[in-house]
């Protein structure tokens, strides 16, 4: 079995090749194993290396070293091929997708805690044939995570000043909900005003947001968020328990949680979709379920629902 670390030298604030290359040395030197380093050098670099280890046939253990960016394109690299398996050393700066696995986190930093971990298969959201590992959003929340990558490559705003930025120009420069032709698991097609739907296997995205706590990433089913129309007044009141998980706490008007395998959204002008914080734009989305395609290890024992809760 091989063993390949990816790595995004480009993922967060400080590049950490030389580190990842240590670890994979010291797994070759402790266990005989066999490693190998590759490094990405484009969008997509790393679904393409991916496949191709995975189109092989050999068994092969990787390793996606980046931020989320880089672990959503690994998992589209081998998503459906059995002889792969997949795990995360985080060196991005949200990292929601571990965020997941609750106190384990701190174990994916060093792959001596991940080389001889159990294989789980998880659950992915297929959206428009591209794969997403934790939620799939339209709306007003992926409005905002596009002008996020926009506003962030300019000389004057980075960081936290060009989230700052596209919040205000998306929430006060613009409509906050459009209009959408909304269809969930077949259902008769409802025509209205939107302002967020989301489709959510995973429980946290945005660097943190956490949304439906129900959400389990190997259960075959998916959770769908609606909001519908609200006025600027009313997503300010609901977006701070919307964050921490309360959406039990607010009016059934304002937003709905189901279970669903299937959300089709239509308009006559272009739709934002964020799969784990990559932003595309489309008129038709089509987000459905995509049982069991990604074989993941972790630590011994992880679970990717430790911090899921009960539905009510």
């Amino acid at each position: 079995m091989k063993h390949i670390f990816i790595i995004n030298p480009h993922a967060g604030k400080k590049d950490q090749t030389s580190r990842i290359y240590a670890m994979a040395d010291a797994l070759r030197e402790r266990h005989g194993l066999t490693c190998a380093c590759m490094l990405t050098d484009r969008p997509g670099g790393a679904a393409a290396i991916a496949r191709r280890l995975a189109e092989t046939g050999e068994d092969v253990r990787i390793y996606a070293c980046g931020g989320d960016g880089t672990v959503s394109e690994v998992a589209n690299g081998i998503a459906g091929f059995p002889n792969a398996a997949m795990s995360v050393i985080p060196i991005g700066t949200g990292n929601d997708f571990l965020k997941n696995f609750g106190a384990d986190i701190e174990k994916f930093q060093d792959a001596e805690n991940l080389w001889d971990g159990d294989v789980q298969p998880i659950d992915l959201i297929d959206c428009n044939g591209r794969l997403c590992l934790t939620i799939a959003c339209n709306g007003l929340d992926a409005r905002v995570a596009e002008d996020v990558h926009r506003y962030g490559k300019g000389p004057l705003l980075s960081g936290m000043g060009s989230y700052i930025a596209s919040v205000a120009v998306n929430f006060f420069g613009s409509a906050i909900s459009r209009v959408w032709t909304v269809s969930i698991d077949g259902g008769k097609p409802v025509t209205d005003r939107f302002t967020l739907i989301a489709l959510c296997n995973g429980r946290y995205y945005g660097g943190g947001f956490f949304p439906v706590p129900e959400a389990r990433m190997n259960d075959g089913v998916l959770q769908a968020l609606v909001i519908r129309k609200v006025t600027r007044p009313e997503f300010l009141r609901l977006i701070g328990p919307y964050s921490k998980g309360k959406h039990r706490e607010l009016p059934p008007r304002l937003i709905q949680v189901s279970e669903a395998k299937e959300i089709r959204i239509t308009a006559e002008e272009d739709i934002v979709t964020s799969l784990d914080g990559e932003c595309f734009r489309s008129r038709e989305v089509v987000m459905r379920l995509s049982e069991k395609q990604v074989n993941f290890f972790g630590p011994k024992g992880c679970d990717p629902n430790a911090t899921a809760v009960a539905a009510q």
